[in-house]
């Protein structure tokens, strides 16, 4: 996985990890503020997150098989 430079570098990745990251910290903000109901509608979020990353991936936004192919034959 190292070897390959565009391991995440797409607008599904992108997406799935801003979505994701905004669930986090308003689960974090309110674990804080003592607040059950937001903290499980932020859990939500972060689920939604994985779930658009997939459908942009289905979409073609994500990384295909092909830039594994060609960075596993640069590689050797």
């Amino acid at each position: 996985m190292a070897g390959s430079s565009h391991h995440g570098h797409t607008p599904a990745a992108w997406a799935g990890v801003i979505i994701a990251f905004i669930g986090f910290c308003a689960a974090g903000a309110f674990t804080v503020l003592a607040q059950p109901v937001g903290f499980w509608a932020s859990i939500a979020v972060i689920l939604l997150g994985a779930v658009v990353g997939g459908i942009m991936r289905q979409m073609g936004h994500g990384q295909g098989d092909g830039v594994l192919k060609r960075a596993a034959d640069v590689e050797s």
